[in-house]
């Protein structure tokens, strides 16, 4: 006996236990918000980040079940190629970063999944492909989001966040940013001042710790995170959850191995562009 269109299967072959996916889910909720509120990402949604996060939405949405399946039509149908999911990715990172504060991806993918349902779906099967949508996708940006420091892609420039090895942004009293860095980052004067190896290792340590180096890090990554809920959580998951059936783990690890190199591409592009955006906005 199901409810909504949902079976509420938890034994079928090959299926993820529950209790894993709902202990991923709590420990990962606490994280976010944890980490948020220690270095910083935690903060109150502004007037102008509600303007960002529904039009980004209703984009996201115009884009999925309009644009993406016009532009579809030109290109191989392959699991290769997802233009309404990259479509997504830039849509995403695009508000997440100018917004910059945990709960921006949650938000956002609770309002998509709503129109989506309005739209195009229906409501059968919620709020499951709700808590589906928000707590895969939007959850993962909302961790990069706390992790980070709310400096999500480095677009706050170059200063201390949480997990970077970033320079704090002392400045001297000529005026001039001084040398102070994060511990174990220090750059000796000698390797400065062009011994042997000396430029190259500055050079190499200042473009790790750039705003492009940072965007084309946690782009790739983010992207290539965001390929595991389709391939995995749904499939192995919340679709034999759903409908039931039997899980075929080859086509899980297929699918994992054909979106990820796409998405990582797509996502280091996306996080480019959101600085690139954000700077031109100047917020």
């Amino acid at each position: 006996m199901g409810f909504n269109g949902i079976s509420g299967i938890v034994n079928a072959p090959g299926e993820i236990p529950w209790e894993l996916v709902l202990l991923y889910f709590v420990v990962a909720i606490g994280a976010a918000f944890m980490l948020g509120k220690k270095y910083g990402g935690l903060k109150k949604f502004t007037t102008l980040d509600l303007v960002y996060i529904g039009i980004g939405s209703a984009f996201a949405v115009v884009w999925e079940f309009y644009l993406a399946g016009f532009i579809s039509r030109a290109l191989p149908s392959t699991p290769f190629i997802s233009v309404g999911f990259w479509g997504r990715i830039f849509i995403l990172f695009i508000v997440a970063a100018l917004v910059r504060k945990v709960g921006v991806g949650m938000s956002t993918l609770f309002i998509f999944n709503f129109l989506s349902d309005i739209i195009s779906y229906g409501f059968g099967g919620e709020p499951i492909y709700t808590i589906y949508e928000v707590l895969t996708y939007g959850l993962l940006i909302d961790l990069f989001i706390a992790m980070t420091g709310g400096n999500l892609f480095g677009v706050l420039g170059n200063r201390m966040t949480s997990f970077t090895g970033q320079k704090s942004g002392v400045t001297g009293g000529s005026g001039e940013e001084s040398d102070t860095v994060v511990p174990g980052k220090q750059i000796s004067t000698e390797r400065k001042s062009g011994l042997d190896g000396g430029n190259y290792f500055s050079t190499f340590n200042e473009f790790i710790h750039s705003t492009t180096f940072k965007a084309i890090f946690e782009g790739g990554t983010l992207a290539a995170l965001m390929a595991f809920p389709d391939a995995l959580l749904y499939r192995a998951f919340f679709s034999p959850f759903l409908y039931g059936g039997v899980v075929d783990w080859a086509k899980v690890f297929f699918d994992l191995y054909a979106f990820i190199p796409g998405d990582i591409v797509i996502g280091v592009l996306a996080a480019l562009a959101s600085v690139r955006i954000v700077k031109a906005i100047g917020h």
